[in-house]
């Protein structure tokens, strides 16, 4: 199936006309407010409040800039639903697609390195491995913000490019306006970021199960140390940390390449407009991060507790 009978399937099976506009718009609307509320909130205490800074402190502050960023890249997706406009679809598929995903797999790997962090200190808790030191840790940040950066702009000199070259789009994907070498590049992208998101979830959960037998081991052979405590908190922490990101990055994952192989060949309109809304609640449930990482600055955070007011509340549960 070429570009322009993929569009027109798209026109006649009403996906630029989805009844379910309204109810993305508003949710969208509601995550966008709650995110940008609690990550200004967490920027403000992160950058203007804390005065002392550790590895787990930058990599939660790298993690709430790119929570951020996709907040803000949600006004293009919010205005993409509410207009029919081609030209904001296609500012939304050259500039707000490839910066959400940018800032979303970041989120991915940041999440994956405070768990990481945090294992290390449970398995480690008398020393300190030089990835934890607070320089390895910049440079980690900035060496996954630079390599993602380069992917992302490829990208968009590839999407400039076919823009170039392709006759105006009606289609409601931004696939609708990719030629056969951004096709490749776009397929390249997705199954290396679904590689890089399997092996964070692996990660998270084997640093889980190595906390949860670490804790067991502590109280089976010394119930009584007071370090235990600390174990149960780590397992804790632990868990929210897999929650968010199972429940938010999951689903996201597990339609996105079936979509990608799926769907153009497609016929069946019902079919087609039902796994377009199955993809795009995965997305909404992917940018939901943005406002539940908060939860996780909370939790992982004694400065931002502390900056909240919120310590005894903690120490209390």
């Amino acid at each position: 199936m070429d570009q322009n009978t993929t569009n027109s399937t798209q026109d006649l099976c009403g996906l630029s006309e989805m009844p379910a506009r309204t109810f993305f718009i508003s949710v969208y609307s509601l995550i966008f407010l709650a995110s940008l509320a609690l990550n200004s909130l967490a920027i403000y205490v992160y950058f203007c409040k804390a005065t002392s800074q550790s590895s787990i402190t930058v990599y939660l502050k790298n993690l709430v800039i790119a929570d951020l960023f996709v907040s803000l890249c949600l006004i293009l997706r919010i205005a993409k639903y509410a207009s029919r406009s081609v030209e904001i679809l296609h500012i939304y598929c050259m500039f707000g697609a490839p910066a959400s995903y940018l800032n979303m797999y970041c989120s991915i790997l940041f999440m994956g390195y405070i768990a990481a962090n945090r294992y290390v200190r449970v398995v480690r808790p008398l020393e300190t491995h030089v990835l934890q030191t607070v320089r390895s840790t910049n440079y980690i940040c900035v060496v996954t913000w630079a390599v993602h950066s380069c992917f992302v702009f490829v990208y968009i000199a590839v999407f400039v490019s076919a823009d170039k070259e392709n006759s105006p789009h009606s289609g409601f994907n931004c696939e609708s306006f990719h030629n056969s070498v951004l096709k490749q590049i776009y397929l390249v992208m997705q199954i290396t970021s679904f590689l890089m998101f399997l092996s964070v979830l692996i990660s998270l959960i084997l640093f889980y199960w190595g906390t949860v037998q670490r804790l067991r081991k502590a109280q089976r052979t010394m119930p009584e140390q007071p370090g235990n405590s600390k174990l149960s908190k780590s397992k804790r922490n632990m868990r929210v940390l897999v929650v968010v990101f199972c429940v938010c990055f999951v689903p996201y994952h597990m339609v996105r390449l079936p979509y990608m192989f799926i769907s153009p060949q497609l016929h069946d309109c019902t079919a087609a407009q039902a796994f377009y809304i199955l993809k795009e609640l995965t997305v909404l449930l992917a940018v939901l991060n943005a406002s539940l990482d908060p939860l996780i600055y909370f939790v992982f955070c004694k400065t931002f507790r502390a900056q909240l007011n919120l310590q005894r509340f903690r120490q209390s549960n």
